[in-house]
């Protein structure tokens, strides 16, 4: 049974409020999940011209119409079949736990909905490879919410690399690490919901490092397992030809989290947290140890003095927004669609099935045995 909340006007459920300007506007979001980062999400459209935040979807009645109400979308629906089935929606955005993410995107593709599924795209580089098959198939947009990748600052920084601004890239170093005590019962350490600290965490730093240096030739690391067996923390190289990247991820501890890009003539560091990025601090012909410090915590003193004195060779540059971050990979969603492309050039969904096989790759091997301080 259509499960749903507002009242029946020529056969289509809605909410009376906003509904002409939502018609006004030629894009219409679907959104699943009512957790806080499809809440970001509902209040960033708004910061995107021509989105419409149509309907919502969340397994209970009640929180769909909480939804709805906090977040002023059009319908409300406890039904999935009758969300993807809603005609006014163009793309839906996943914003579940990540073991429904095949699931969900599986079912929205068939109804020949766009989709844009939360980080990561899934539990697996096998799924994910589902969903990049099905979605071919079908001929419908599909990508993973790799917000970061559409970040100006991001965005700023891969242009100034393929100008050759700091030459040839020859190292990246990347952590992204936040303290959360165990609980197995929390998403972040959820077996059931596909959780660990790789695929909530790592996947930024491998998926940007990817957007920087490619596919690499070979993958290795290691990991320290909780104690119910996911991934507390891990440690991944990435190694090419010429450069590597080590990456770093971890709910054992706060980090640095900020992404260092080590160039021949060059250095450019995505300030952090960088996953959000506004801020780069770029360095000509200085090495990376002087000016930052170690990564396993807050830099060192000498990098936290010279932030604060005039360097010669560095250089400040602010990229600020509005909201979250999470409206430019709608616009960039929107702008392909409207393209007719299927897949996006910035975050195309074969890089979501490379960084995904290197996180599994390292996770498959038997975790790195230590005392975790809970």
């Amino acid at each position: 049974m259509r499960s749903w909340w507002g009242h029946r006007q020529d056969s289509v459920y809605m909410v009376d409020t906003g509904d002409k300007a939502a018609k006004a506007k030629s894009f219409g979001w679907g959104i699943i999940g009512s957790g806080q980062i499809a809440g970001q999400f509902a209040a960033d459209l708004a910061l995107a011209p021509g989105a419409a935040l149509l309907a919502n979807y969340s397994r209970t009645a009640a929180n769909a119409k909480r939804f709805h109400e906090n977040f002023g979308t059009v319908r409300a629906y406890s039904d999935l079949d009758a969300f993807v089935a809603d005609p006014q929606i163009d793309a839906v955005y996943i914003a579940t736990p990540n073991s429904m993410h095949l699931a969900q995107a599986l079912k929205a593709i068939r109804f020949g909905k766009a989709i844009l599924t939360e980080k990561p795209l899934a539990p697996s580089h096998t799924e994910a490879s589902v969903i990049e098959r099905e979605a071919t198939r079908a001929n419908v947009f599909a990508m993973e919410a790799l917000w970061t990748r559409f970040l100006p600052a991001v965005t700023a920084a891969k242009t100034k690399i393929n100008k050759g601004e700091i030459g040839e890239i020859r190292k990246i170093t990347a952590e992204l690490a936040y303290k959360h005590p165990y609980d197995p019962k929390n998403r972040f350490f959820s077996r059931s919901l596909g959780g660990g600290a790789s695929l909530d965490l790592g996947i930024y730093c491998v998926s940007l490092a990817m957007y920087f240096l490619g596919q690499p030739q070979k993958v290795s690391g290691l990991w320290y397992a909780a104690p119910n067996g996911v991934d507390m923390s891990s440690e991944i190289m990435l190694h090419y030809d010429d450069a590597q990247a080590e990456l770093s991820c971890g709910f054992d501890r706060d980090g640095a989290n900020h992404f260092i890009i080590e160039g021949t003539t060059g250095t450019i560091r995505l300030d952090a947290p960088f996953l959000k990025a506004k801020k780069l601090t770029i360095y000509k012909g200085f090495s990376r140890q002087t000016f930052f410090g170690p990564l396993s915590g807050p830099r060192g003193t000498l990098g936290r003095m010279l932030d604060n004195l005039p360097v010669p060779g560095r250089s400040f540059e602010e990229y600020d927004f509005e909201g979250s971050g999470l409206q430019f990979e709608a616009i960039a969603v929107m702008d392909a669609i409207h393209q007719g492309k299927t897949n996006s050039d910035v975050m195309p969904i074969a890089d979501s099935i490379s960084a995904l096989r290197a996180i599994n790759i390292v996770l498959a091997q038997a975790a790195t045995q230590r005392v975790i301080k809970l």
